[in-house]
């Protein structure tokens, strides 16, 4: 890549991060929420380490990525200092790695994952119980009536510490479409809360994505997974 190229490329993520931070900030406002209670989670999977660079440099804080494969290279590239988050299904025999790099592991939705995590964990590990709000059967995530069991069990692990849920909404042209979806990740939430299952409240809800992240944050989205709104088209 010639000298032109990157400095293209490092003026074009600057320039989608701080849009996108001005998106959540405006629709934090519109919601009576304050603009830093919802964090950017910059999702990097398929993009190239310089345009992550451009995004460090930008101010970026929080990386996700979607495989471990991908995300140990990455993080050998760029160090352990972004806080580095797990956002995409995370299988059994990828625990120890997964313990060993993840700050954040948003995709636990299962009893047998979260007992290996707490098993390989060898510092503490912050999770998210990943709910299948809209019940689609192509994608990961406990069912909402089975989320007091998985949650009641994980709050009994050593090693790792629940701090919120995530969910994934449908894909739609319309973000209005999905906001039922977000909005019952928040009530599913402060349901556990007002049950007192786990010592300390949760307080995360990991939602939303490029198309509908506006939405997400109107509904009390804490942590928003952006990729293509960031990094552009992937490929």
């Amino acid at each position: 890549m010639v000298a032109s190229e990157l400095r293209f490329e490092v003026s074009d993520v600057a320039a989608s991060v701080a849009l996108v931070r001005g998106r959540i900030a405006a629709a934090a406002i519109r919601s009576g929420r304050r603009p830093e209670d919802s964090t950017l989670v910059a999702v990097t999977k398929d993009v190239d380490v310089a345009r992550i660079r451009a995004a460090i440099a930008a101010g970026v804080v929080d990386l996700g990525e979607n495989r471990v494969q991908e995300a140990r290279r990455k993080i050998d590239a760029l160090g352990q200092g972004p806080r580095w988050h797990m956002v995409g299904h995370l299988q059994r025999n990828k625990a120890a790695e997964a313990a060993a790099m993840f700050d954040v592991i948003h995709s636990m939705d299962g009893p047998g994952i979260l007992r290996e995590l707490s098993r390989r964990a060898q510092r503490p590990i912050e999770v998210l119980l990943q709910v299948n709000v809209a019940g689609e059967p192509q994608k990961h995530g406990v069912a909402p009536d089975g989320l007091i069991d998985l949650a009641s069990e994980a709050a009994q692990l050593p090693g790792i510490g629940v701090v919120g849920l995530m969910t994934i909404a449908p894909v739609a042209t319309d973000a209005e479409t999905v906001r039922p979806v977000f909005r019952k990740l928040r009530v599913l939430r402060d349901e556990l809360n007002r049950r007192g299952v786990f010592q300390s409240p949760l307080v995360h809800l990991s939602m939303g994505m490029t198309d509908d992240f506006e939405v997400a944050v109107e509904e009390g989205a804490t942590l928003v997974r952006i990729g293509r709104g960031i990094f552009g088209e992937r490929g």
